[in-house]
């Protein structure tokens, strides 16, 4: 009998009342707002009227370095949190929303996998409550006005070659990476290059994503840098009059979305920054609720640890002040494996046959990247668990050798069977985090906000990614003036690098050392709250490829959403 696919597990399982769930949270049924029967939007007064209950165990759940072969983080995350009610304990958990672009093209949907997903699935990867949209419009609603403010005389003397707002859509488009607006007549605005990013990829997303209440996001907002005079002077979007109305369409869309797993645990699922170019992580008005809702919050950091955990660590606990008590680090026997730089995988295409093999010298090899990932845990003053998310057909040698590595850095490691067998299959895993989450925490970020944007850059480059310098492009250099000169200087950094190497290389596996880091651009999230350097070519609006999801998602003649994945 084969396993059935996640969308048929996920409409196959009854649906527990909302109220229900929100009762086991102890969230009061007086600040739900329900969207249909799937999901709630929980208004921001339970984050005061929740604040003087007893804070849960806080943990952020990472991964190695990812793999074409994907080693289930939003599917540990979820299955660790089903995991606790097996050993009496309550659990929330906090992910972020989809972006519908990787939906319909080849990453798929983000509600985990098996028998431990978000459910209903179709609604969690699809339009939800409307919040992806909300940041479309909002967003868009600024670049409007900037264009007509240049139409109508351009007041604030932007200079038409330093305009740094695009346009954002929710759809992987590449044909509008870069295009040419305001062309007809002379009514159809001023002509002008620009292009549009993908929402998730918005400094808008991210704004919401860290911002701790209504007004802060307002503020934020209005910090949002739209460009450059010719003197290189910003220009802000309170400038333009705007960040009000951006906020009234964000009114609703700050508030978390209340739905559940599979097992009826509560899920938080909120914001979708995006995790290059971005914090990768879900909101902090969620986790503000969240923390008071059990006996543990899990929430997931985007990538692998060199990425969203470092972000979460860095960014999202310096603005909310919530410290972590633990984190959980995601490995697979396959990814460890391909991390040995001996296997050719391809994603979509079968596994080479030589990866099935048992082979714990291959994993020891490549588990140079496990060491590096539960180093910048550790530097963190957070303790790590491994989480061995097991496949069918892996070989006990193989899963004995990451316990070994693990030991090494007296990390704990436990064995989850969550995709097949939901919570009970993330037991052991729930025993050792509640374990780990016991001991004295010793967080800390990384470096002070006082320190210069350079020495920000240098000490994640060094610590976290492993390089042995960093090198800057006149351009590079240029920004760093510019933004420490308009007193940006005082933000955390948010390095844009490539989730498939601890390096600004994607062909670098395993734990490379003692590389240059190329720091290509430099662009500032003031809003949102962050400045981040570019290492690499990013892509903020991705292509669909040959075959797409979106060539075989349908409907059935019963009206069900098929081949969603």
């Amino acid at each position: 009998m084969s396993f059935p696919s996640d969308l048929e597990i996920a409409q196959a399982a009854p649906l527990k009342p909302l109220a229900e769930i929100a009762d086991a949270a102890g969230i009061d049924r007086a600040f739900l707002e329900p969207y249909g029967k799937v999901a709630a939007k929980i208004s921001l007064d339970a984050i005061p009227a929740m604040a003087d209950r007893p804070k849960a165990k806080y943990v952020v759940v990472s991964a190695i370095t990812p793999t074409p072969l994907g080693e289930g983080k939003t599917t540990t995350t979820v299955g660790l949190g089903q995991g606790f009610s097996h050993i009496g304990k309550k659990a929330t958990i906090a992910i972020r929303q989809p972006s519908m672009g990787p939906t319909f093209g080849i990453k798929g949907g983000a509600a985990g996998g098996g028998y431990s997903q978000v459910i209903p699935m179709e609604e969690f990867n699809l339009h939800l409550t409307g919040d992806m949209h909300a940041v479309t419009a909002a967003h868009n609603m600024c670049a409007a006005m900037l264009d007509a403010h240049l139409f109508h005389g351009n007041e604030l003397a932007l200079d038409l070659h330093n305009i740094t707002w695009r346009r954002v859509l929710d759809v992987n488009d590449r044909a509008l990476r870069n295009i040419t607006i305001g062309l007809g007549g002379r009514l159809d605005g001023v002509p002008r290059e620009t292009g549009f990013d993908i929402t998730a990829a918005s400094e808008v997303m991210a704004a919401l994503a860290l911002c701790t209440g209504l007004m802060d996001l307002r503020a934020r907002l209005g910090r949002i840098v739209v460009g450059y005079t010719k003197a290189g002077t910003p220009v802000t979007a309170e400038e333009l009059k705007v960040a009000g109305s951006m906020a009234v369409i964000l009114k609703e869309a700050i508030k978390p979305n209340l739905m559940q797993t599979l097992e009826g645990t509560p899920a938080l699922v909120h914001t979708g920054p995006f995790g290059n170019i971005a914090t990768g992580n879900s909101s902090i008005v969620a986790d503000q609720i969240g923390i008071h809702t059990g006996d543990f919050l899990l929430t997931e950091a985007g990538f692998g640890a060199d990425m969203g955990a470092e972000r979460f660590f860095n960014i999202k606990c310096r603005y909310s002040g919530i410290e972590p008590d633990a984190a959980v680090l995601v490995a697979t026997v396959r990814g460890l494996k391909a991390h040995s730089g001996k296997h050719k995988i391809v994603a979509g295409k079968p596994l080479p046959d030589a990866i099935l093999e048992a082979n714990p010298e291959e994993v020891h090899q490549g588990g140079d990247n496990l060491r590096k990932q539960l180093e910048n845990m550790q530097i963190h003053g957070v303790t790590p668990v491994v989480a061995i998310n097991v496949f069918p057909g892996d070989h006990d040698v193989d899963i004995a050798a990451i316990k070994e590595i693990a030991e090494e850095y007296g990390a704990r490691a436990a064995v989850t069977t969550h995709f097949a067998d939901g919570g009970a299959g993330a037991s052991d895993l729930a025993h050792a985090v509640a374990e780990a989450a016991e001991e004295p925490s010793n967080f800390k970020v990384l470096y002070p906000d006082e320190m210069s944007l350079k020495d920000k850059i240098h000490t994640v480059a060094t610590k976290v990614y492993g390089a042995g310098d960093v090198k800057y492009s006149a351009a590079a250099n240029k920004s760093i003036e510019l933004y420490e000169a308009s007193g940006f200087g005082n933000l955390p950094v948010c390095i844009a690098k490539t989730h498939l190497s601890t390096s600004h290389d994607p062909k670098l596996k395993g734990a490379p050392k003692g590389f240059t880091l190329p720091v290509n651009e430099v662009r500032a999230s003031v809003g949102a709250g962050f400045i981040y350097p570019l290492c690499g070519d990013m892509r903020t609006m991705p292509g669909l490829g040959r075959v797409p999801a979106a060539a075989v998602i349908d409907l059935d003649e019963n009206g069900n959403i098929i081949n969603l994945s």
